[in-house]
């Protein structure tokens, strides 16, 4: 009788950053602060590279979004997905603004609970 294959869990150890590259998963906005009408997600600080103006001059301005308050987020599309991100979730994805992204961004840890959050909310576990 053949074994049965056992169904690989990762856990937060088992994460890193090789895996960054094939999720994606935390450059979405959730589904529960879409549902909620919350369609801002990463916030941008006013001094972050990404709204300099040899930023702006690069182009990156079209990734940007301006809420009620003024505030700078990274534009989503339609899907919730952040403009700056190439590929299909969960299997290879990069970000275009890597060397720019807002603190906000670089915050995020391979492993850490907002990661597990984000990736059981897209399904990629």
């Amino acid at each position: 009788m053949a074994a049965r294959p056992q169904r690989q869990i990762l856990r937060k150890s088992a994460i890193t950053q090789v895996e960054c590259v094939r999720c994606g998963a935390c450059c979405c906005n959730p589904p529960s602060n879409a549902a909620e009408g919350f369609y801002h997600w990463v916030e941008i600080g006013e001094r972050e590279p990404i709204l300099s103006e040899k930023a702006q001059k690069k182009g990156m301005d079209r990734l940007v979004t301006r809420d009620e308050e003024g505030v700078a987020h990274l534009r989503l599309d339609p899907e919730g997905r952040c403009l700056a991100l190439r590929g299909r979730l969960g299997r290879r994805v990069h970000c275009t603004i890597y060397a720019t992204r807002p603190r906000a961004c670089r915050l995020v840890e391979a492993g850490s609970d907002e990661c597990m959050q984000a990736r059981a909310s897209r399904g990629i576990l």
